[in-house]
């Protein structure tokens, strides 16, 4: 083989990689993607996920391969510990976000709404206007949460705070939003998230 990776048994392509050695990425991935790929599949079982993790794992071993030591681990060793923590990390995120249910047809949206489109729309506006009147940092952990689908400690990661703060402050916010919205005379909102 004349592709300057006279060597492909197990150790000395990562070290190629973290030396940005032509094409040594390509065999990498053509030697360890079915361990890459098994791995993924016995975490996300959602072969469209497990394909995003596959491809995570490729992409922070090509930026993480000069890390390795072959005198620690083989490099098939280093490999599925590195996608295994991406597989979990995937995982413990999918799970993390809320599991919405799909949005009916617009004809049987008509049907089931029993209010005026303007009152809906009106609660609506009632909801970003109290959130408007929360202290600033507050309106930053509601974004990061609930826009952002951030848990609390990525917020803390994120914003510097200690994690109970970001609890405390994301607790009082919702209590404080309850309670102007009820005052507001919106009605009594969701209590699934603001409880």
């Amino acid at each position: 083989m004349s592709n300057n990776l006279p060597d492909q048994s197990d150790g000395g392509i990562l070290q190629k990689v973290a030396l940005g050695i032509e094409r040594a990425m390509e065999h990498c991935i053509k030697k360890y993607s079915g361990l890459v790929w098994t791995i993924a599949k016995r975490y996300v079982r959602d072969h469209s996920s497990a394909e995003d993790v596959v491809q995570e794992t490729f992409v922070e071993l090509w930026k993480s391969a000069k890390r390795y030591d072959p005198a620690i681990a083989t490099e098939s060793t280093f490999i599925g510990m590195l996608a295994r923590r991406r597989a979990i990390d995937y995982a413990r995120k999918e799970s993390r976000r809320p599991q919405l249910d799909p949005l009916p047809d617009a004809e049987l949206l008509t049907q089931l709404t029993t209010e005026p489109p303007s009152v809906a729309y009106s609660a609506g506006e009632d909801v970003r206007e109290v959130i408007k009147q929360l202290p600033e940092d507050t309106q930053q952990i509601f974004f990061f949460h609930f826009e952002q689908g951030m848990t609390h400690p990525e917020i803390a990661d994120k914003t510097g705070l200690p994690l109970g703060t970001i609890k405390t402050r994301l607790r009082r916010g919702l209590i404080e939003a309850r309670n102007k919205l009820q005052h507001l005379g919106a009605g009594e909102p969701s209590t699934s998230y603001m409880s």
